[in-house]
Protein backbone atom coordinates (compact mmCIF):
# COMPACT_ATOMS: atom_id res chain seq x y z
CA UNK A 1 0.00 0.00 0.00
CA UNK A 2 2.92 2.39 0.54
CA UNK A 3 3.50 2.61 -3.23
CA UNK A 4 0.41 4.75 -3.77
CA UNK A 5 1.17 7.04 -0.84
CA UNK A 6 4.74 7.71 -1.98
CA UNK A 7 3.85 7.80 -5.68
CA UNK A 8 5.80 4.69 -6.69
CA UNK A 9 5.14 2.57 -9.77
CA UNK A 10 6.42 -0.64 -8.15
CA UNK A 11 7.76 -2.03 -4.91
CA UNK A 12 11.41 -0.98 -4.82
CA UNK A 13 12.50 -3.24 -1.97
CA UNK A 14 11.22 -6.67 -2.91
CA UNK A 15 13.26 -9.63 -1.68
CA UNK A 16 13.24 -11.36 -5.08
CA UNK A 17 16.46 -10.59 -7.03
CA UNK A 18 15.80 -8.15 -9.88
CA UNK A 19 18.68 -7.07 -12.17
CA UNK A 20 17.00 -3.74 -12.98
CA UNK A 21 17.60 -2.65 -9.38
CA UNK A 22 21.31 -3.50 -9.48
CA UNK A 23 23.30 -0.98 -7.44
CA UNK A 24 26.96 -0.48 -8.22
CA UNK A 25 28.42 -0.58 -4.71
CA UNK A 26 32.16 -0.93 -4.16
CA UNK A 27 32.04 -4.65 -3.49
CA UNK A 28 29.66 -5.33 -6.41
CA UNK A 29 31.75 -3.22 -8.76
CA UNK A 30 34.82 -5.24 -7.86
CA UNK A 31 32.97 -8.51 -8.33
CA UNK A 32 31.68 -7.33 -11.70
CA UNK A 33 35.25 -6.54 -12.75
CA UNK A 34 36.30 -10.10 -11.91
CA UNK A 35 33.36 -11.50 -13.85
CA UNK A 36 34.24 -9.35 -16.85
CA UNK A 37 37.87 -10.42 -16.63
CA UNK A 38 36.81 -14.04 -16.51
CA UNK A 39 34.58 -13.69 -19.54
CA UNK A 40 37.46 -12.12 -21.44
CA UNK A 41 39.66 -15.12 -20.56
CA UNK A 42 37.03 -17.54 -21.81
CA UNK A 43 38.10 -20.48 -19.65
CA UNK A 44 38.32 -21.90 -16.16
CA UNK A 45 36.19 -21.15 -13.11
CA UNK A 46 35.18 -17.85 -11.54
CA UNK A 47 33.93 -18.00 -7.94
CA UNK A 48 31.72 -15.36 -6.32
CA UNK A 49 30.74 -15.92 -2.68
CA UNK A 50 28.83 -13.89 -0.13
CA UNK A 51 26.41 -14.03 2.74
CA UNK A 52 22.78 -14.92 2.12
CA UNK A 53 21.18 -11.90 0.46
CA UNK A 54 24.47 -10.25 -0.47
CA UNK A 55 23.36 -9.81 -4.10
CA UNK A 56 25.13 -12.63 -5.95
CA UNK A 57 22.18 -13.54 -8.14
CA UNK A 58 21.35 -9.89 -8.88
CA UNK A 59 24.97 -9.29 -9.83
CA UNK A 60 25.07 -12.14 -12.34
CA UNK A 61 21.63 -11.20 -13.68
CA UNK A 62 22.92 -7.68 -14.32
CA UNK A 63 25.96 -9.07 -16.10
CA UNK A 64 23.83 -11.33 -18.30
CA UNK A 65 21.81 -8.32 -19.44
CA UNK A 66 24.98 -6.75 -20.84
CA UNK A 67 26.31 -9.71 -22.84
CA UNK A 68 25.86 -10.36 -26.55
CA UNK A 69 23.59 -13.39 -26.75
CA UNK A 70 24.75 -14.04 -30.30
CA UNK A 71 28.30 -14.62 -29.06
CA UNK A 72 27.69 -16.25 -25.67
CA UNK A 73 25.30 -19.06 -24.83
CA UNK A 74 24.72 -18.85 -21.07
CA UNK A 75 22.82 -21.39 -18.97
CA UNK A 76 22.07 -21.13 -15.27
CA UNK A 77 21.15 -23.77 -12.71
CA UNK A 78 20.33 -23.47 -9.02
CA UNK A 79 21.61 -26.52 -7.22
CA UNK A 80 20.21 -28.55 -4.39
CA UNK A 81 21.71 -31.82 -3.19
CA UNK A 82 22.45 -33.13 -6.68
CA UNK A 83 24.48 -36.19 -7.54
CA UNK A 84 27.11 -35.83 -10.24
CA UNK A 85 24.88 -37.57 -12.78
CA UNK A 86 21.85 -35.45 -11.90
CA UNK A 87 23.97 -32.33 -12.25
CA UNK A 88 25.19 -33.54 -15.65
CA UNK A 89 21.64 -34.14 -16.88
CA UNK A 90 20.43 -30.81 -15.58
CA UNK A 91 23.32 -29.07 -17.34
CA UNK A 92 22.43 -30.84 -20.59
CA UNK A 93 18.80 -29.78 -20.31
CA UNK A 94 19.76 -26.15 -19.72
CA UNK A 95 21.85 -26.18 -22.91
CA UNK A 96 19.07 -27.88 -24.87
CA UNK A 97 20.75 -31.26 -25.12
CA UNK A 98 18.33 -34.22 -24.69
CA UNK A 99 19.24 -36.31 -21.63
CA UNK A 100 16.33 -38.65 -20.95
CA UNK A 101 17.20 -42.35 -21.30
CA UNK A 102 20.81 -41.62 -22.27
CA UNK A 103 23.70 -43.22 -20.43
CA UNK A 104 26.28 -40.97 -18.82
CA UNK A 105 29.06 -41.68 -21.34
CA UNK A 106 26.78 -40.96 -24.29
CA UNK A 107 25.49 -37.81 -22.59
CA UNK A 108 29.04 -36.52 -22.12
CA UNK A 109 29.72 -37.08 -25.83
CA UNK A 110 26.48 -35.28 -26.72
CA UNK A 111 27.43 -32.31 -24.57
CA UNK A 112 30.89 -32.13 -26.07
CA UNK A 113 29.43 -32.22 -29.57
CA UNK A 114 27.03 -29.42 -28.66
CA UNK A 115 29.81 -27.26 -27.26
CA UNK A 116 31.91 -27.88 -30.37
CA UNK A 117 29.01 -26.90 -32.64
CA UNK A 118 28.54 -23.68 -30.67
CA UNK A 119 32.25 -22.89 -30.93
CA UNK A 120 32.22 -23.41 -34.70
CA UNK A 121 29.25 -21.04 -34.90
CA UNK A 122 31.28 -18.39 -33.06
CA UNK A 123 29.54 -18.75 -29.70
CA UNK A 124 31.06 -19.59 -26.34
CA UNK A 125 29.23 -21.52 -23.65
CA UNK A 126 28.92 -20.35 -20.05
CA UNK A 127 27.43 -22.33 -17.18
CA UNK A 128 26.35 -20.40 -14.05
CA UNK A 129 25.91 -22.59 -10.97
CA UNK A 130 24.07 -20.87 -8.10
CA UNK A 131 24.05 -22.19 -4.50
CA UNK A 132 27.27 -24.07 -5.22
CA UNK A 133 27.76 -24.83 -1.51
CA UNK A 134 25.15 -27.58 -1.95
CA UNK A 135 27.33 -29.54 -4.39
CA UNK A 136 29.19 -32.57 -3.10
CA UNK A 137 32.74 -33.39 -4.15
CA UNK A 138 31.73 -35.76 -6.93
CA UNK A 139 29.49 -33.11 -8.50
CA UNK A 140 32.30 -30.55 -8.35
CA UNK A 141 34.61 -33.07 -9.98
CA UNK A 142 32.01 -33.54 -12.73
CA UNK A 143 32.05 -29.80 -13.38
CA UNK A 144 35.84 -29.86 -13.56
CA UNK A 145 35.67 -32.64 -16.14
CA UNK A 146 33.22 -30.60 -18.23
CA UNK A 147 35.66 -27.68 -18.17
CA UNK A 148 38.24 -29.95 -19.84
CA UNK A 149 36.34 -30.00 -23.15
CA UNK A 150 38.42 -28.28 -25.84
CA UNK A 151 38.38 -27.60 -29.56
CA UNK A 152 42.03 -27.29 -30.48
CA UNK A 153 43.42 -24.91 -27.86
CA UNK A 154 40.06 -23.28 -27.16
CA UNK A 155 38.11 -24.15 -24.02
CA UNK A 156 34.52 -25.02 -24.84
CA UNK A 157 32.89 -24.28 -21.49
CA UNK A 158 33.44 -21.69 -18.81
CA UNK A 159 31.83 -21.96 -15.38
CA UNK A 160 30.76 -19.39 -12.79
CA UNK A 161 30.22 -20.72 -9.25
CA UNK A 162 28.10 -18.68 -6.84
CA UNK A 163 27.99 -19.78 -3.22
CA UNK A 164 27.81 -18.87 0.42
CA UNK A 165 30.87 -18.31 2.68
CA UNK A 166 31.17 -22.00 3.55
CA UNK A 167 31.81 -22.75 -0.12
CA UNK A 168 34.76 -20.36 -0.13
CA UNK A 169 36.10 -21.98 3.04
CA UNK A 170 35.80 -25.44 1.51
CA UNK A 171 37.67 -24.42 -1.63
CA UNK A 172 40.45 -22.98 0.49
CA UNK A 173 40.99 -25.91 2.81
CA UNK A 174 39.76 -29.17 1.24
CA UNK A 175 42.60 -31.05 -0.46
CA UNK A 176 40.12 -33.17 -2.44
CA UNK A 177 39.28 -30.18 -4.69
CA UNK A 178 42.87 -29.23 -5.46
CA UNK A 179 42.50 -29.85 -9.19
CA UNK A 180 39.42 -27.63 -9.36
CA UNK A 181 41.13 -24.98 -7.23
CA UNK A 182 43.92 -24.82 -9.82
CA UNK A 183 41.33 -24.01 -12.51
CA UNK A 184 39.95 -20.95 -10.67
CA UNK A 185 41.12 -17.83 -12.47
CA UNK A 186 39.29 -15.23 -10.33
CA UNK A 187 37.38 -15.13 -7.05
CA UNK A 188 35.67 -12.46 -4.98
CA UNK A 189 33.71 -12.41 -1.73
CA UNK A 190 30.79 -9.99 -1.63
CA UNK A 191 30.67 -8.00 1.58
CA UNK A 192 28.00 -5.72 2.97
CA UNK A 193 27.80 -2.21 1.60
CA UNK A 194 29.64 0.54 3.44
CA UNK A 195 27.58 2.84 5.66
CA UNK A 196 28.05 5.74 3.25
CA UNK A 197 26.50 3.66 0.43
CA UNK A 198 23.19 3.00 2.20
CA UNK A 199 21.61 6.38 1.40
CA UNK A 200 22.54 6.20 -2.32
CA UNK A 201 21.26 2.59 -2.42
CA UNK A 202 17.87 3.63 -1.01
CA UNK A 203 17.63 6.61 -3.34
CA UNK A 204 18.57 4.44 -6.33
CA UNK A 205 15.88 1.89 -5.56
CA UNK A 206 13.20 4.51 -5.00
CA UNK A 207 14.11 6.29 -8.24
CA UNK A 208 14.01 3.04 -10.23
CA UNK A 209 10.50 2.48 -8.88
CA UNK A 210 9.37 5.90 -10.12
CA UNK A 211 9.83 7.84 -6.90
CA UNK A 212 9.79 11.65 -6.79
CA UNK A 213 12.14 12.14 -3.84
CA UNK A 214 9.71 11.09 -1.12
CA UNK A 215 10.29 10.16 1.58
CA UNK A 216 13.43 11.86 2.83
CA UNK A 217 15.64 10.36 5.52
CA UNK A 218 17.53 11.94 8.37
CA UNK A 219 21.21 11.13 8.83
CA UNK A 220 20.39 9.40 12.11
CA UNK A 221 17.76 7.24 10.39
CA UNK A 222 20.24 6.17 7.71
CA UNK A 223 22.81 5.36 10.40
CA UNK A 224 20.26 3.17 12.21
CA UNK A 225 19.36 1.36 8.98
CA UNK A 226 23.01 0.75 8.10
CA UNK A 227 23.78 -0.55 11.57
CA UNK A 228 20.77 -2.87 11.72
CA UNK A 229 21.33 -4.41 8.27
CA UNK A 230 25.14 -4.38 8.10
CA UNK A 231 24.78 -3.27 4.49
CA UNK A 232 23.39 -6.63 3.29
CA UNK A 233 20.99 -5.81 0.42
CA UNK A 234 18.29 -8.35 1.28
CA UNK A 235 18.27 -7.36 4.95
CA UNK A 236 18.12 -3.73 3.91
CA UNK A 237 15.22 -4.40 1.53
CA UNK A 238 13.28 -6.20 4.24
CA UNK A 239 13.74 -3.37 6.73
CA UNK A 240 12.99 -0.65 4.18
CA UNK A 241 9.70 -2.28 3.20
CA UNK A 242 8.56 -2.13 6.80
CA UNK A 243 9.81 1.44 7.21
CA UNK A 244 7.90 2.64 4.14
CA UNK A 245 4.79 0.80 5.29
CA UNK A 246 5.01 2.49 8.69
CA UNK A 247 5.67 5.83 7.02
CA UNK A 248 2.58 5.47 4.85
CA UNK A 249 0.42 4.47 7.81
CA UNK A 250 1.65 7.48 9.80
CA UNK A 251 1.53 9.64 6.63
CA UNK A 252 5.00 11.08 7.06
CA UNK A 253 7.28 12.27 4.28
CA UNK A 254 10.42 12.44 6.41
CA UNK A 255 11.77 9.32 8.05
CA UNK A 256 13.62 9.99 11.29
CA UNK A 257 15.52 7.74 13.68
CA UNK A 258 12.52 7.40 16.00
CA UNK A 259 10.42 5.81 13.28
CA UNK A 260 13.25 3.44 12.31
CA UNK A 261 13.69 2.43 15.93
CA UNK A 262 9.95 1.79 16.22
CA UNK A 263 10.03 -0.49 13.18
CA UNK A 264 13.09 -2.33 14.51
CA UNK A 265 11.28 -2.83 17.82
CA UNK A 266 8.25 -4.21 15.98
CA UNK A 267 10.45 -6.60 14.01
CA UNK A 268 12.15 -7.75 17.19
CA UNK A 269 8.77 -8.54 18.72
CA UNK A 270 7.55 -10.52 15.72
CA UNK A 271 6.93 -14.09 16.82
CA UNK A 272 7.44 -17.07 14.49
CA UNK A 273 4.10 -18.72 13.79
CA UNK A 274 3.91 -22.26 12.45
CA UNK A 275 1.76 -22.09 9.36
CA UNK A 276 0.23 -25.12 7.63
CA UNK A 277 -0.65 -23.08 4.55
CA UNK A 278 1.66 -21.27 2.07
CA UNK A 279 2.43 -17.72 3.08
CA UNK A 280 1.01 -16.50 -0.25
CA UNK A 281 -2.37 -17.88 0.77
CA UNK A 282 -2.25 -15.81 3.95
CA UNK A 283 -1.07 -12.66 2.24
CA UNK A 284 -3.75 -12.83 -0.48
CA UNK A 285 -6.78 -14.58 1.04
CA UNK A 286 -10.00 -14.79 -0.86
CA UNK A 287 -12.27 -11.89 0.08
CA UNK A 288 -16.01 -12.39 0.15
CA UNK A 289 -18.52 -9.58 -0.25
CA UNK A 290 -19.16 -9.69 3.48
CA UNK A 291 -15.44 -9.27 4.19
CA UNK A 292 -15.29 -6.37 1.74
CA UNK A 293 -18.11 -4.65 3.59
CA UNK A 294 -16.32 -5.22 6.89
CA UNK A 295 -13.13 -3.69 5.53
CA UNK A 296 -15.04 -0.48 4.76
CA UNK A 297 -15.17 0.34 8.48
CA UNK A 298 -12.06 -0.54 10.55
CA UNK A 299 -14.04 -0.76 13.79
CA UNK A 300 -16.43 -3.24 12.20
CA UNK A 301 -13.43 -5.29 11.09
CA UNK A 302 -12.08 -5.43 14.63
CA UNK A 303 -15.48 -6.41 16.02
CA UNK A 304 -16.00 -9.12 13.41
CA UNK A 305 -12.56 -10.55 14.13
CA UNK A 306 -13.41 -10.83 17.83
CA UNK A 307 -16.76 -12.39 17.00
CA UNK A 308 -15.09 -14.90 14.67
CA UNK A 309 -12.97 -16.18 17.56
CA UNK A 310 -14.41 -19.03 19.61
CA UNK A 311 -14.27 -16.90 22.79
CA UNK A 312 -13.76 -13.29 23.82
CA UNK A 313 -10.30 -11.90 24.80
CA UNK A 314 -11.03 -12.34 28.53
CA UNK A 315 -12.11 -15.92 27.88
CA UNK A 316 -9.04 -16.49 25.77
CA UNK A 317 -6.79 -15.37 28.64
CA UNK A 318 -8.67 -17.61 31.06
CA UNK A 319 -8.38 -20.48 28.59
CA UNK A 320 -4.65 -19.89 28.29
CA UNK A 321 -4.31 -19.90 32.08
CA UNK A 322 -6.33 -23.10 32.27
CA UNK A 323 -4.22 -24.62 29.53
CA UNK A 324 -1.04 -23.71 31.36
CA UNK A 325 -2.41 -25.17 34.61
CA UNK A 326 -3.53 -28.36 32.88
CA UNK A 327 -0.18 -28.68 31.16
CA UNK A 328 1.65 -28.18 34.47
CA UNK A 329 -0.53 -30.86 36.09
CA UNK A 330 0.22 -33.31 33.31
CA UNK A 331 3.93 -32.54 33.52
CA UNK A 332 3.85 -33.13 37.29
CA UNK A 333 2.07 -36.46 36.75
CA UNK A 334 4.72 -37.46 34.20
CA UNK A 335 7.52 -36.57 36.63
CA UNK A 336 5.92 -38.60 39.39
CA UNK A 337 5.38 -41.57 37.08
CA UNK A 338 9.02 -41.45 35.93
CA UNK A 339 10.24 -41.28 39.54
CA UNK A 340 8.11 -44.28 40.46
CA UNK A 341 9.40 -46.24 37.48
CA UNK A 342 13.04 -45.39 38.33
CA UNK A 343 12.47 -46.54 41.93
CA UNK A 344 11.02 -49.83 40.67
CA UNK A 345 14.05 -50.34 38.42
CA UNK A 346 16.43 -49.73 41.34
CA UNK A 347 14.58 -52.24 43.50
CA UNK A 348 14.60 -54.78 40.70
CA UNK A 349 18.36 -54.43 40.20
CA UNK A 350 19.03 -54.75 43.95
CA UNK A 351 17.00 -58.00 44.10
CA UNK A 352 17.82 -59.88 40.89
CA UNK A 353 16.46 -63.19 42.28
CA UNK A 354 12.93 -61.79 42.44
CA UNK A 355 10.87 -61.09 39.42
CA UNK A 356 10.46 -57.37 38.93
CA UNK A 357 6.91 -56.29 39.63
CA UNK A 358 5.04 -54.82 36.74
CA UNK A 359 3.97 -51.22 37.19
CA UNK A 360 0.30 -50.88 38.05
CA UNK A 361 -1.46 -48.59 35.59
CA UNK A 362 -5.15 -47.87 35.82
CA UNK A 363 -6.44 -48.16 32.20
CA UNK A 364 -9.25 -45.71 32.91
CA UNK A 365 -6.86 -43.08 34.25
CA UNK A 366 -4.52 -43.65 31.31
CA UNK A 367 -7.33 -43.16 28.78
CA UNK A 368 -8.55 -40.11 30.66
CA UNK A 369 -5.07 -38.59 30.55
CA UNK A 370 -4.84 -39.24 26.80
CA UNK A 371 -8.26 -37.66 26.26
CA UNK A 372 -7.18 -34.64 28.31
CA UNK A 373 -4.01 -34.20 26.24
CA UNK A 374 -6.02 -34.50 23.01
CA UNK A 375 -8.47 -31.88 24.25
CA UNK A 376 -5.64 -29.50 25.14
CA UNK A 377 -4.05 -29.97 21.73
CA UNK A 378 -7.40 -29.30 20.01
CA UNK A 379 -7.82 -26.14 22.08
CA UNK A 380 -4.33 -24.92 21.14
CA UNK A 381 -5.04 -25.57 17.44
CA UNK A 382 -8.26 -23.58 17.70
CA UNK A 383 -6.45 -20.70 19.39
CA UNK A 384 -3.79 -20.67 16.68
CA UNK A 385 -6.49 -20.68 13.98
CA UNK A 386 -8.25 -17.74 15.62
CA UNK A 387 -4.98 -15.83 15.91
CA UNK A 388 -4.17 -16.53 12.27
CA UNK A 389 -7.61 -15.26 11.19
CA UNK A 390 -7.00 -12.12 13.22
CA UNK A 391 -3.63 -11.55 11.57
CA UNK A 392 -5.11 -12.08 8.10
CA UNK A 393 -7.78 -9.48 8.69
CA UNK A 394 -5.34 -6.99 10.18
CA UNK A 395 -3.02 -7.38 7.17
CA UNK A 396 -5.93 -6.77 4.80
CA UNK A 397 -6.92 -3.73 6.86
CA UNK A 398 -3.37 -2.26 6.83
CA UNK A 399 -2.95 -2.88 3.10
CA UNK A 400 -6.33 -1.37 2.17
CA UNK A 401 -6.40 2.04 0.55
CA UNK A 402 -8.10 3.86 3.46
CA UNK A 403 -5.41 5.72 5.45
CA UNK A 404 -7.96 8.11 7.01
CA UNK A 405 -10.00 5.27 8.48
CA UNK A 406 -6.88 3.56 9.80
CA UNK A 407 -5.76 6.73 11.53
CA UNK A 408 -9.18 7.20 13.10
CA UNK A 409 -9.22 3.60 14.28
CA UNK A 410 -5.77 4.02 15.87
Amino acid sequence: MYESYYGLDARPFQLTPDPQYYFDSRTHRKALSYLGYGLAQGEGFIVITGEVGAGKTTLVGHLMETIDRDRLHAAQIVTSQLSSEDLLRLTAEQFGVPSQGIEKAALLRALESHFQAEARAGRRCLLIVDEAQNLDRTALEQLRMLSNFQLGSQALLQIFLLGQPEFRDMLRSDPSVEQLRQRIIATHHLEGMHADEVRPYIAHRLARAGGDGRPTFSDAAIAEIAKATEGIPRSLNRLMSRILLMGAIEQVDHIDAALVEQVLADLAEDLPVTMTEPIEALQQPEVSEADADEQAEPMQVAQSVLQAASYAPEEALAANDATDADTATLEQQEVEAESELEQQQIEAESEPEQEAPEPVIDPAQYRAALDRVAALEARMVEQERSLRDLLIRLVRWVESEQPDNRRDAA
